[in-house]
C-alpha cells in the first residue's frame, strides 16, 4: 500500500511539473536606431522629460520586443504558451515541455537563448504551498487612532508642513490586488484631484485593475501612501499621482510573477514614473526546482532583481519591502543593489522578528533602512482603519516619504535621494543586517540634500559632508584668508579657524555627531552651509 501511495505521489509530481517555465531571449529588435532617434514613438513625453532631466540615456532597452516574434512563438505547433514579455531583457516568459522550449532555439533564428526557471531539471519533491501574506493578513487588535506614529517616526510630517506631500511625483504600485480603490472613501481625495492615473492587471491581462477582488493587499499598501480620512488617517504622500499594476498571482507562486513584475516596471518607465513601490518578494516557489538559493540573492542574479536594477539605471527609485522571513533572509528584489529595501520596526523603533535580515551574500547593505511595520495602520477594502504587521507596510510608508522628499529636491537623481535617506538614518555609521542604516529622518535628509546642492553652486567647497574626522575645504583662488566658524543648532560657537591655501583641512573628530552650521567669511563675501558630523 505504501509503495502504491509513493508511486501515486511521484506520478502526481511528474504530471504537475512536466510543464516547464523559462525565459526565452531574442537576439535582435526592430528599428532600434529609428526608435531611439524618435523616442516619442516608444515613450511618453513625461518619460522622455524625466530621463533628460536626470541624464538618463534612451537606449536599445527602451525599444519594445518585436511583436512578430512573439506571434510566431504563440503558434500552436510550437507547443509553448507565452505569458509575459520584457523589452529590457528582449525576452518572453513561456511555459511548455522541456523539449518544446529547447526546440525554439533551433526552429527560430531570432531566438538567442533559453533560461529555465528549474536550474537543474532533476529535482523532485513535494512542497506545501504557503500563504505569502499570512503575516500581513493577521490583524492586530485595533487600537483606534491615526497614522501619527508611523508618519512622525520618519519625520515625514515635517515635509508635509512645508507643503511637500508628493505633488508632481508619479508612483507605481506593483502588488496583488486593489479592490474598491476606485470607489471607497479613503481614496476619494485622490480621485477628486485626478491623481489616480491608471492601472493594468498583468496577471489577468485586463485593463480593469480593480476587477480582481481575490486579495486586498495592494489596497492596504496604497493606503499608507495615498489614503486620507479626515482627522483619522493620512498617507505619507497624499498628493502624489499613482499607477496601480497587479503583478502577483495569489493563487500560485511561480517565476512568472517575476516576469509580470518586470513588465510592469518597464511600463512604469515608459509612463515617466519616478518611484516604484513593491511590497512583494520572491524566493520559494510551488515547484521547488524553481526556488532561488541563498547564493542567488546576491543583488544581481534573479530575473526580478536584474529588472529592478535596470529600473534604477533608468532613473526610477525602487522601494521594496525587505520581506517577512526573519533570519531566513531577504528575498528578490529586496536584494538588488539598486533598490531601497525597507525593514520593519515597531512603534518604539525596535526591530521586529519577522522582518527579513540581510547577510554577507548581498554585496550592498541590506536592508537599507527601516520604518514601522509592526501593527502599522492601514485601510482595508471596506474603508476600515486596521492594524497589520509586515514589511509590506513599512515599504509604502517609506516610499511615500521618499516621494515627498523628491518633491522638495526636484533636481536630485534617484541615487542622490537614496543616499540622502541613508545618511539621515539613525545608525548611518553603524549599519546592521536587521534595520540597515536605521530609521531615516526625512527632514534631515532634506537638509543634507539642500546643503550638498548649495555647495555645488558656490565657490567654497566642503567635503566630505557628512564628515567623520577630517573636513576638506576648497576656497576661491582669489581669497587669501577665509574665516570659518562652526555653530551648533542652538547657535553656540564650537569652532573658529582661518583657512588659507596652505591650511585647508579641519579636524572635527572631537565634535559630537549632529547637525551644525558653517559660516565662511572672506573679505566682503560670505556663505553659510549645513554640516553633518557623523
Amino acid at each position: 500500500m505504501k509503495k502504491l501511495l509513493l508511486i501515486g505521489i511521484i506520478c502526481l509530481q511528474f504530471t504537475v511539473y512536466a510543464q516547464q517555465d523559462a525565459w526565452v531571449y531574442f537576439n535582435q529588435k526592430e528599428n532600434v536606431q529609428a526608435s531611439i532617434d524618435n523616442p516619442i514613438s516608444i515613450l511618453t513625453q513625461q518619460a522622455i522629460d524625466r530621463k533628460n532631466s536626470h541624464g538618463i540615456l534612451i537606449d536599445e532597452r527602451d525599444v519594445p520586443v518585436n511583436e512578430v516574434y512573439i506571434t510566431m512563438l504563440k503558434a500552436p505547433e510550437t507547443g509553448v504558451t507565452v505569458f509575459a514579455k520584457s523589452k529590457w531583457f528582449n525576452a518572453v516568459y513561456v511555459r511548455g515541455t522541456e523539449e518544446d522550449i529547447n526546440a525554439l532555439v533551433d526552429d527560430f533564428s531570432f531566438v538567442d537563448a533559453v533560461d529555465f526557471a528549474d536550474k537543474s531539471l532533476n529535482m523532485s519533491r513535494v512542497v506545501i504551498s504557503q500563504d505569502k501574506f499570512s503575516i500581513e493578513n493577521n490583524e492586530v487588535s485595533f487600537n483606534y487612532g491615526d497614522t501619527q506614529n508611523q508618519v512622525e517616526m520618519i519625520n515625514a510630517d515635517a515635509l508635509h508642513l512645508q507643503d511637500y506631500t508628493g505633488d508632481g511625483i508619479v508612483v507605481a504600485v506593483l502588488d496583488s490586488g486593489f479592490p474598491n480603490v476606485d470607489t471607497m472613501g479613503a481614496f476619494q481625495r485622490l480621485r477628486d484631484n485626478g491623481d489616480l492615473l491608471d492601472g493594468y492587471d498583468f496577471v489577468g491581462r485586463n485593463d480593469n485593475v480593480y476587477a480582481f477582488t481575490g486579495n486586498n493587499h495592494g489596497t492596504k499598501v496604497l493606503s499608507d501612501m495615498a489614503g486620507f480620512i479626515q482627522d483619522q488617517f493620512v498617507g505619507t504622500a497624499p498628493d502624489a499621482s499613482y499607477y496601480l499594476f497587479r503583478t502577483e498571482d495569489v493563487a500560485s507562486e511561480t517565476p512568472l510573477e517575476e516576469a509580470f513584475w518586470v513588465e510592469a516596471a518597464e511600463r512604469s518607465d515608459s509612463l515617466g514614473v519616478h518611484v516604484i513601490n513593491t511590497s512583494l518578494g520572491y524566493k520559494s516557489y510551488d515547484n521547488p526546482s524553481y526556488t532561488h538559493t541563498d547564493e542567488d540573492l546576491n543583488g544581481s542574479t534573479t530575473f526580478i532583481t536584474k529588472g529592478a536594477n535596470i529600473a534604477n539605471e533608468k532613473g526610477i527609485l525602487v522601494v521594496t519591502s525587505a520581506g517577512n522571513s526573519g533570519a531566513s533572509g531577504v528575498g528578490a528584489p529586496a536584494d538588488a543593489t539598486g533598490v531601497l529595501s525597507i525593514a520593519a520596526v515597531d512603534a518604539d523603533g525596535n526591530y521586529v522578528g519577522f522582518s527579513s535580515q540581510g547577510s554577507v551574500i548581498q554585496v550592498t547593505q541590506k536592508p537599507d533602512v527601516a520604518a514601522r511595520g509592526a501593527a502599522a495602520f492601514v485601510i482595508d477594502d471596506n474603508n476600515n482603519i486596521v492594524n497589520n504587521n509586515g514589511t509590506s507596510f513599512s515599504s509604502p510608508i517609506m516610499a511615500g516619504g521618499v516621494a515627498s522628499l523628491w518633491q522638495a529636491l526636484p533636481n536630485a537623481t534617484n541615487e542622490e535621494i537614496k543616499q540622502y535617506v541613508r545618511m539621515s538614518a539613525s545608525q548611518y555609521t553603524t549599519p546592521d543586517f536587521f534595520i540597515g542604516y536605521g530609521i531615516p529622518d526625512l527632514q534631515l535628509a532634506l537638509d543634507i540634500g539642500l546643503s550638498l546642492q548649495e555647495e555645488e553652486l558656490f565657490e567654497f567647497k566642503v567635503y566630505p559632508n557628512p564628515a567623520t574626522d577630517i573636513l576638506n575645504i576648497q576656497i576661491p583662488s582669489t581669497s587669501s584668508i577665509t574665516i570659518l566658524k562652526i555653530y551648533d543648532v542652538l547657535g553656540k560657537s564650537v569652532l573658529e579657524q582661518n583657512i588659507t591655501e596652505s591650511n585647508r583641512q579641519l579636524d572635527i573628530s572631537s565634535m559630537a555627531s549632529g547637525l551644525y552650521i558653517m559660516s565662511f567669511q572672506s573679505g566682503n563675501a560670505s556663505k553659510t552651509f549645513k554640516l553633518i558630523k557623523s
